[in-house]
């Protein structure tokens, strides 16, 4: 950091977290994330500013130039990322069993470490972070996008009295390739019909995924009154 800092580095500090919070941004809003364009620049220049007022901050009068390191100059970017982890912990949520947010949590960290780089004048570490950053979100996307990955399912199915059996049931599951396990039984006395709840596990592409082949198989059971599955 420049004992001295004139205006003309502050413009390109400034011009640099622009940039660099825009080009992240603009890949999250073209993809409908929550921290998109506005989002991340706001960060990122929030980050910056923070940086050059702590370099605008450091007197010179009276002071010995090699006397700085009486100073604690990370307080105040280490008090900025702290008050990041509020804002990122708000934008991850979790629903039914699937967490969200936690790339946009990530999302806005990263770009705030980007914006203390330039506003602290470490140009080079801060293009370099930029760069990656961006291959990140936006390059490896087809790769996160084309991964298997382990998923649940629950699976319903009302059936009537024994006909078929959960054995049964379970074979035509696990011709498909699914891991299958009973959670709960439930008889229904005056319909003489018995509902099973099982527990699914497959390995799949999260974005692919469409009703399983063998719930056309199960309704193809005149004993079967519904069958029913979804994600948990």
């Amino acid at each position: 950091m420049p004992v001295v800092l004139t205006w003309h580095e502050v413009a390109v500090r400034l011009g640099l977290s622009l940039v660099a919070g825009g080009l992240i941004g603009l890949d999250r809003g073209e993809h409908g994330r929550p921290a998109g364009l506005r989002t991340t620049l706001l960060v990122c220049l929030a980050a910056a500013v923070a940086m050059i007022q702590a370099n605008l901050l450091l007197g010179i009068t009276g002071r010995a130039g090699n006397s700085f390191v009486m100073l604690d100059l990370m307080r105040l970017p280490l008090g900025i990322l702290t008050g990041m982890g509020f804002i990122g912990g708000g934008a991850i949520l979790r629903h039914e069993g699937f967490v969200h947010g936690l790339t946009t949590a990530a999302t806005l960290w990263f770009v705030t470490v980007i914006g203390l780089c330039f506003g602290g004048g470490q140009i080079s570490l801060g293009v370099a972070s930029s760069v990656l950053g961006i291959l990140v979100v936006s390059g490896l996307r087809w790769f996160d996008y084309r991964m298997k990955q382990e998923q649940h399912g629950i699976l319903l199915v009302t059936t009537e009295r024994h006909q078929p059996t959960e054995a049964q049931i379970r074979a035509s599951v696990e011709k498909s390739g699914y891991k299958i396990s009973l959670q709960s039984i439930e008889s229904l006395r005056r319909e003489e019909q018995v509902k099973l709840e099982f527990n699914l596990q497959w390995r799949g592409i999260a974005q692919k995924e469409t009703e399983p082949a063998f719930m056309g198989e199960l309704l193809r059971d005149t004993h079967i009154v519904a069958a029913r599955w979804k994600l948990s």
